[in-house]
């Protein structure tokens, strides 16, 4: 009788054992890996760069003490330099050597662009963060892909339209020269007709640039209501201290079309004053938006950019997804991401579409004068609450293959 009884229990272990086995095998290696790939020194270090690494070091520490998942975590981080055959040549070397599952970040159109060829070949995730072109979701979007926190078209949709409509209806543009800079220009060109706007021209210039003076001179001379800035990071933050210098404004209006919060904190109040921009975050938004930001401030001694806040909220989503199906399969992961709705500090109600477009709120913006401003970081005003399904493409304009017309 004893004899039977030990064979039953040794049996039961057996079975337990082969059973949290196979539920452990369904993670490749036991580790989910996640690799930051992203601009750690240039133009976009700042809006991203190291930030972006704290972010998502913050979303794997807390899923840790929340979720206590089963499998480890680890991260690895690199400069992608902004160049997108630096960053396929890292992402290849991730996903076929280092066990990476999934690349978050990607600031710089380029970039994710490329990248997102090579982890549809090795059939890994990414999570775009930073990179702004609508390509990414339309001729480039495949299903391994998400566009967590903005693009060129909400951006376009919330400034440019809001500046036409108060009477800036003649525009220059001055557009850094590569995919994200024209797309932000078709983009925003489509809303500026669209609302009755016209646009006399464009100059564009290289990636990065220290002199704006040439292209600043053109933009002037074209007599144009408003000049759009159609750059980003320190390319942006020179265009509009020499604009002020060159004596530009106040006679014609600049519109900063991806302005971030680092990037007025870098030019003051003063210089800004006025000034729309159009943001998927801001950390004063609310209580949850205040109680993150406060923490990441205190590891990064700067207030999160959109850009880092979306870095936090897709890997945390990514994380919960594999939990919940037990495995790193791209295609079982995504899947789960794309039917559980997002509901975070981040987020309210949004979604993943089938072409990769995380759909949410986005905010139009007005920067504060000096003397409505509390303090650092106390810089920004809120016009309006844009929802998703007005700030985003529709899916009926998609040129994204997988959508069925």
């Amino acid at each position: 009788m004893k004899a039977a009884k030990s064979k039953i229990l040794i049996r039961s272990a057996c079975l337990a054992l082969t059973l949290a086995g196979a539920a452990q095998a369904q993670i490749s290696d036991g580790v989910v890996k996640i690799g930051v790939l992203t601009d750690m020194s240039g133009p976009y270090s700042v809006a991203s760069g190291p930030g972006a690494v704290v972010a998502v070091q913050m979303a794997i520490d807390d899923f840790v003490s929340r979720e206590k998942p089963a499998f480890k975590i680890e991260m690895v981080s690199a400069d992608h330099q902004n160049k997108d055959d630096v960053a396929a040549k890292k992402a290849q070397e991730w996903f076929e050597h280092d066990g990476v599952d999934v690349v978050t970040e990607l600031v710089t159109s380029s970039t994710a662009l490329a990248v997102q060829k090579i982890a549809k070949e090795k059939n890994r995730l990414i999570l775009v963060s930073g990179a702004a072109s609508t390509r990414i979701t339309n001729e480039g979007c495949n299903d391994i892909t998400v566009h967590w926190t903005y693009d060129t078209y909400a951006l376009a949709n919330g400034t440019a339209k809001v500046l036409v409509k108060q009477g800036g209806k003649s525009w220059f543009f001055l557009t850094v020269d590569y995919v994200f800079g024209h797309s932000l220009e078709k983009d925003a060109t489509d809303v500026i007709l669209a609302n009755g706007g016209t646009v006399v021209g464009s100059v564009r210039h290289p990636f990065p640039e220290t002199d704006f003076s040439p292209f600043l001179q053109k933009a002037q001379a074209s007599g144009a209501q408003v000049i759009g800035l159609a750059n980003a990071g320190n390319d942006a933050i020179n265009a509009i201290k020499q604009a002020v210098r060159f004596g530009i404004t106040p006679k014609q209006s600049l519109a900063g079309l991806l302005v971030f919060i680092t990037d007025v904190h870098s030019l003051g109040l003063k210089m800004t004053q006025g000034m729309y921009l159009t943001e998927g975050f801001y950390w004063d938004l609310n209580d949850e938006t205040r109680a993150w930001s406060k923490r990441f401030f205190e590891q990064h001694k700067r207030m999160p950019t959109m850009v880092q806040a979306g870095d936090y909220s897709s890997v945390m989503h990514y994380l919960k997804a594999v939990k919940a199906v037990n495995s790193d399969d791209a295609q079982k992961v995504m899947a789960q991401m794309k039917k559980t709705p997002v509901n975070d500090f981040f987020a309210r109600n949004g979604r993943i579409r089938d072409d990769g477009r995380m759909v949410h709120d986005m905010y139009l913006f007005q920067v504060k004068k000096p003397s409505e401003s509390f303090g650092p970081w106390d810089y920004y005003k809120l016009m309006a609450t844009i929802p998703g399904d007005e700030a985003f493409q529709p899916l009926s304009a998609s040129r994204c293959p997988l959508i069925k017309k």
